[in-house]
């Protein structure tokens, strides 16, 4: 007789290779056809809301790793609040307007691009963003992200630019808005200003230049020892292309200056810095003449040393001792610090550079030259008229612009600015930031810190593709028309033709009638330029969360990189702080940046780039996910060929542990074959117990947001407390017993609860995996009603699974003695004692503190070792070479072959093999089975 076909040998259709990469388009398509999403929300209409808004990716080119990092994060996150017990919406946005997609259709259209006119211009962005919104929103769907992907909110919409339009006339109306002539961050190679959240920083060579400007005031009465010398105050810059701008030099209230003579020259600068300035300079011969502190240079003059004009000697407590010589170089045109020492002092704001970067007629014999280049001239120049002491270069972080990476400057051009200070926008603002909750922590921190350092913001743009500042100024009399009339009519205008409104109508059709200046004036010009794309997105909250009926303000949780505490967090805080008077958000959590295996940033120049369709081309968006979940977001996330692979070969291992529990329930019914938890087995007990703590920590750490938690969580529970333990002890008494012995119903009535729990916890991260092993669990057909998939389904309720502490200290006790068993019969099967571990007797030797224990586990620990007999010594064991239980004190372990035949169904070796004369080769156990079976 052949004794396999009497065993209940695994089966299942549930496949061990998974195929992502050929099954999830399939599976995508489905979702798609039968609107996955749109029956999710409305099964979970009547739950509480949880709002995540999503942050606008750029309407730009191919989503990266990054982008696609974020957007399953975001995914994974709704994901588990529905099966939580939430509704969660999902309305993803793109931001449309902008630089770089102007840029893009400059190239474009080439020379066409000289003659196209404003709306030509605007229409080919738009058809542009279009392009790549479509192709963006195919690979955020590849991902497995469900979403209300065919009603998306877009920046270029209709309603969404009246909606920023009109949140901009709040804030005119309010006195919030002010223009004035400032440095801002100008890029001249884009040809725009530029807000501090288009700006990064990268290392740059500057030339490190020392300069004297000669003193034309008496400093006798100041230090009598400088009468009659000659004496200049020595400044330092890295930036030469400032100095015709040059109207001021400042000194800090605190700091002791030092006049030093070297050779028949006095040069000023701050004492603390004498020596160090000296060793660069490679001057051994000098003395300090005197020492005085600054208070006495205040309002005396320096010359310029190649312009015609004097500079003014300030003060100002910004200046540091940390390099340089404590003089500092000052150009109210040229930076925020300047800038504001020349109000102070009633300076001229003098920035002598063209949009283009090159100097006006302002610059003297430098007009028309470009900078930086034109940093060498200058310093040749002063070398040759001798004013230049020290010329050298440095590597420092400097500021480029966000897109076109080139070097920016700062220059005082006028602008539109969002005050900070006028209505309390920025103590507003800092008082709401202590309001929401950020996660990690130090984002509170991060954001305070910029939001009470920042300037005014800079609302202004000089390009075509945007939104425009919706100003009227009168012609007459250049006052601003604010008028509630006048807003009111835009927005009419903006909701019917969008944006382009205001390019294609006159001013006059803007103002409604009987509205005037006030100094009666009836003809006004409108601004031409247009408005910041941080205001756009920033205003999402007005366009998108408080105007879609699904959601609701604030929302609940806003999901970005860090990189969006100076961007999007914060320009939406201050658009709803200026206009609401609190946040936006009730959370903000924050992820690091997509870096290489290295840890070095992701370049296409370094080869280092890996995009989020070649590891769907290779493992299928399923492992993408996973790597998302498994990595701490909280620092920067890193990935490689590697890293890839280990998260690959996690995967298979759970996919391998849900594929072996499923195997095993191919013909247990819970509806009728399930057993009370009180007639389970004591393993199957201990087995249930570690599921309901698994399930309270993985969905404690969904809701914290801890995703790393969850995936080491499971992964550690399907590769060791099921695979490794409780499936491999459960094999014989699933294979061996009756089919529909209690004993094998009770392990059943275990794994399909486990089962059908971790294909919940899993869902959220394994969507695809978790979708098919449900549908194979529940037996449905490939068109079976979407609404019986995992998708509608909640995390496992597990209240009904008791606690027991003296059980579960039993257990600790039983499996550290198994681990120690487990070393010795390792051992002895490198010693060829044994064969397989089934092929082994177990003699416990054991002192008074374990020997009841073990008396009363003998069966239990056999079956958890895996062996076929286990003992206690007895007297006839002396000769047995026993070894002490590794990290157990008073438990010996010796190992033998166990006495008896081998069975040749259960490959259990039992003294009981034999005794049934119609199965001689079956054990008892295994015979009374036959037997029942033939029945």
């Amino acid at each position: 007789m052949d004794y396999r076909e009497t065993l209940n040998l695994p089966q299942t259709k549930f496949k061990m290779k998974a195929n992502l990469t050929q099954r999830e388009p399939m599976v995508l398509k489905r979702w798609d056809q039968d609107d996955l999403y749109g029956k999710v929300q409305e099964a979970t209409s009547g739950r509480p809301l949880f709002v995540l808004h999503d942050g606008p990716p750029y309407a730009n080119g191919n989503i990266h790793l990054g982008t696609a990092f974020n957007k399953v994060l975001k995914d994974i996150i709704l994901r588990s609040k529905r099966m939580a017990g939430f509704n969660a919406p999902y309305i993803p946005g793109w931001d449309c307007h902008g630089l770089p997609i102007e840029h893009n259709v400059d190239l474009e259209l080439g020379e066409k691009k000289q003659t196209i006119s404003t709306l030509g211009k605007r229409s080919a962005c738009r058809g542009y963003a279009e392009k790549w919104i479509k192709k963006q929103k195919e690979q955020f769907k590849r991902l497995g992200v469900i979403g209300d992907w065919d009603k998306p909110y877009l920046t270029m919409n209709y309603p969404y630019e009246a909606t920023i339009a009109r949140e901009f006339n709040t804030f005119l109306l309010s006195g919030a808005v002010v223009r004035s002539k400032k440095p801002v961050y100008w890029c001249a190679t884009c040809g725009t200003a530029l807000a501090e959240a288009e700006v990064d920083y990268a290392d740059h060579t500057s030339p490190s230049v020392y300069v004297k400007f000669p003193v034309i005031d008496d400093l006798g009465p100041l230090a009598p020892e400088l009468a009659g010398r000659k004496v200049s105050v020595l400044i330092w810059t890295t930036t030469p292309w400032t100095l015709p701008a040059n109207l001021a030099i400042a000194f800090h209230p605190d700091f002791e200056y030092a006049a030093v003579a070297v050779g028949d020259e006095t040069w000023i600068l701050a004492k603390e810095l004498v020596a160090s300035c000296m060793e660069q300079f490679g001057i051994e011969q000098y003395a300090i003449l005197a020492t005085f502190s600054a208070a006495g240079l205040e309002g005396k003059c320096c010359r310029h040393p190649f312009m015609d004009r004097d500079s003014l000697m300030v003060l100002a407590d910004y200046v540091t001792a940390d390099s340089g010589t404590g003089c500092v170089h000052t150009a109210p045109g040229h930076g925020a610090d300047d800038y504001l020492t020349g109000l102070r002092y009633g300076l001229d704001i003098l920035s002598p550079v063209d949009d283009a970067g090159c100097y006006t007629a302002e610059a003297g014999p430098y007009q028309g030259q470009q900078i930086p280049r034109v940093n060498r001239q200058i310093v040749a120049d002063m070398a040759a008229e001798g004013s230049l002491v020290k010329e050298a270069s440095i590597r420092h972080s400097y500021p480029h612009c966000w897109r076109c990476k080139e070097p920016v400057m700062y220059r005082a051009t006028a602008q539109w600015f969002i005050s900070m200070d006028n209505l309390e926008l920025r103590a507003k603002a800092l008082a709401a930031i202590n309001q929401v909750k950020w996660t990690p922590a130090w984002g509170q921190q991060r954001i305070y810190g910029m939001i009470e350092a920042r300037p005014d913001w800079c609302l202004s743009r000089q390009r075509t593709w945007g939104v425009p500042v919706t100003v009227l100024t009168c012609i007459a009399c250049g006052e601003i028309l604010k008028h509630q009339a006048v807003c009111d009519r835009i927005d009419e205008l903006f909701m019917r033709e969008g944006a382009d409104a205001w390019f294609k109508h006159e001013a006059a059709d803007f103002i409604p009638e009987g509205v005037a200046c006030t100094c009666g004036g009836r003809e006004f010009a409108k601004e031409s330029d247009i408005l910041d794309v941080w205001f756009d997105s920033g205003v999402s909250h007005a366009a998108v969360v408080e105007a879609r009926p699904e959601l609701r303000a604030p929302a609940d949780l806003y999901l970005e990189g860090s990189d969006q505490h100076r961007g999007w967090f914060q320009s939406s805080l201050l658009t709803s702080v200026g206009t609401r008077g609190g946040a936006p958000y009730l959370g903000v959590l924050t992820h690091g940046y997509v870096v290489d295996g290295q840890g070095k940033k992701m370049s296409k120049s370094v080869g280092n780039v890996v995009a989020p369709q070649e590891v769907i081309d290779r493992y299928g968006a399923e492992v993408l996910r996973l790597w998302v979940a498994s990595e701490n977001y909280q620092d920067d996330v890193k990935v490689s060929d590697e890293i890839l692979k280990h998260v690959s070969d996690a995967y298979r291992k759970m996919r391998n542990t849900l594929r072996f529990l499923l195997s095993n329930l191919y013909d247990f019914d819970p509806a009728k074959d399930s057993v009370a938890l009180a007639d389970l087995h004591e393993i199957d007990r201990w087995a249930l117990a570690r599921f309901a703590e698994l399930n309270e920590r993985i969905t404690r750490a969904y809701e914290r947001y801890e995703f790393h938690a969850v995936y080491h969580g499971l992964h550690n529970f399907c590769g060791t407390t099921i695979s490794s333990l409780y499936m491999d002890v459960l094999k014989d008494r699933l294979y061996c017993s009756l089919p529909n012995g209690p004993e094998r119903r009770a392990a059943q009535t275990v794994i399909h609860r486990i089962f059908d729990g971790l294909l919940r916890l899993m869902s959220p991260v394994l969507c695809f995996t978790a979708a098919e092993a449900w549908e194979h669990l529940h037996q449905l057909e490939a068109n079976a009603p979407l609404e019986r998939s995992i998708f509608f389904a909640d995390f496992a309720e597990v209240g009904d699974i008791g606690r027991d502490a003296a059980f579960d200290e039993r257990w600790t006790r039983l499996l550290a003695l198994r681990g120690a068993i487990t070393k010795v019969l390792e051992g002895a099967r490198q010693d060829k004692v044994i064969g397989l571990a089934l092929d082994a007797e177990v003699v416990l030797r054991a002192n008074v503190d374990w020997a009841e224990f073990v008396a009363g586990s003998a069966e239990r620990l056999r079956e958890l070792c895996i062996v076929s007999g286990l003992r206690l010594a007895d007297g006839q064991d002396d000769g047995r070479v026993f070894v002490g239980a590794e990290g157990l004190e008073g438990i010996e372990i010796a190992v033998g072959p166990a006495p008896g035949a081998k069975c040749e169904r259960c490959w259990t070796i039992s003294s009981t093999v034999g005794e049934d004369t119609e199965h001689s080769s079956l054990c008892a156990r295994c015979a009374a089975v036959v037997r029942q079976l033939a029945i």
